[in-house]
């Protein structure tokens, strides 16, 4: 918990942490930081034309920054939380710089419990982006993460290699189902 509270601390002063999910390493940022997530953009070498996405602590918070049907609520509760991102029609509270020309975004409740502690201590959601070199490699190790980010982030926090991979992403805009990308997590149900 220790090491929690310091990443809070430095989220909410606007600082990067690379922290664990249930798929790999990634780098966040708190959502309602601006200059934190233009430094993200930054880091990641991104066009601020490509979204993000970010992690909430549970359902009930999902359906404060996005649009969350019956349908797309039971879908989500049988999923959650897990190795899945859901599009869903972004709220007034997701700020306009992660959502370039959409009004969806991404949102996840992974089964990290280092993840979900740091959601539930900042009390808001953190933006949440897997950390890969310029040509794409996911980085799982987290020294490699250091050799490459240490200077660029503010924490990395260890957790040992992680078997790495992305989340499936699925989109429940206007409750039609669409597998977006296939990662870990089954989707056969959707297919």
């Amino acid at each position: 918990m220790r090491l929690v509270s310091r990443a809070v601390d430095i989220l909410r002063d606007g600082g990067i942490v690379v922290h664990p999910t249930d798929t790999t390493y990634a780098l966040g940022v708190a959502l309602s930081n601006k200059r934190g997530i233009e430094k993200l953009y930054q880091i990641k070498k991104k066009s601020l034309k490509r979204p993000l996405s970010f992690i909430c602590k549970d359902l009930s918070h999902i359906s404060e920054y996005g649009d969350v049907s019956k349908e797309a609520y039971r879908t989500m509760k049988r999923l959650l939380p897990g190795p899945y991102t859901f599009i869903l029609q972004a709220s007034r509270l997701v700020p306009k710089i992660i959502l370039p020309k959409r009004q969806t975004t991404g949102i996840r409740v992974p089964d990290s419990r280092i993840c979900l502690a740091l959601v539930r201590e900042l009390g808001k959601p953190v933006i949440s982006t897997s950390v890969k070199t310029e040509d794409g490699e996911i980085l799982s190790d987290p020294r490699d993460i250091e050799d490459k980010f240490g200077r660029r982030v503010d924490l990395v926090i260890d957790s040992g290699v992680m078997l790495s991979g992305q989340s499936s992403v699925i989109s429940l805009v206007d409750d039609v189902i669409e597998v977006i990308r296939v990662g870990q997590g089954d989707v056969s149900a959707f297919i």
